[in-house]
């Protein structure tokens, strides 16, 4: 994926800003593995080989989008994937 392009999307339930975390990129500094996630919404797109899949939620099958959720658990900084939304971390109590 270009990065030019990224500034022309927007998530398609909401119109909201996408914000993008890059996770590999070829030589031509194009993103080859990464993600957005809706500042509205929440919602996460996965990007694998370089394409965003940004498909409305009744197309989507969580299970496979589990395997690139738990391969990229680092970057999600403590957040959990649910109904496609990226959720806050519980706060633990003493």
């Amino acid at each position: 994926m270009k990065k030019e392009t990224i500034d022309k999307l927007c998530c398609p339930f909401d119109k909201g800003d996408l914000n993008l975390t890059e996770i590999t990129k070829d030589v031509d500094d194009n993103i080859l593995e990464g993600f957005f996630v809706c500042s509205s919404c929440k919602r996460l797109y996965p990007i694998v080989k370089g394409i965003p899949i940004m498909s409305p939620d009744e197309f989507r099958e969580f299970k496979l989008e589990r395997p690139l959720i738990e391969k990229w658990h680092k970057h999600l900084k403590g957040q959990k994937f649910e109904n496609f939304r990226l959720t806050e971390p519980e706060q633990i109590e003493n």
